[in-house]
């Protein structure tokens, strides 16, 4: 495969994965780092420093709103809940890192 077409498929693959972050707002970020050691935050802070190896000005308020499909405040204010106490110890356990 060519670097192009390689290129072409990772940029659908991530849009279809920012589509369905997108569409499982039910999905909570802490409940992303307690399962798979990344969130929406991360995918937004990675999509900010590939832009940034690009010297591309991408903020982090734009970073995130090209994720969350919305503004970052805007989205916690709709979807995001208190968390449970076994889901913030478990997240303490792994050190908390992002």
């Amino acid at each position: 495969m060519d670097d192009k077409t390689r290129t072409e498929l990772e940029a659908a693959a991530f849009r279809k994965l920012v589509a369905h972050l997108q569409s499982r707002t039910d999905v909570q970020n802490l409940d992303l780092m307690n399962l798979a050691g990344f969130c929406r935050n991360c995918l937004s802070r990675w999509y900010r420093e590939a832009a940034e190896e690009r010297h591309l000005p991408v903020t982090d308020p734009a970073a995130r709103e090209a994720v969350y499909g919305m503004p970052y405040e805007t989205w916690k204010a709709k979807y995001q809940t208190e968390t449970t106490g076994d889901k913030q110890a478990k997240f303490d356990k792994t050190g908390g890192h992002h």
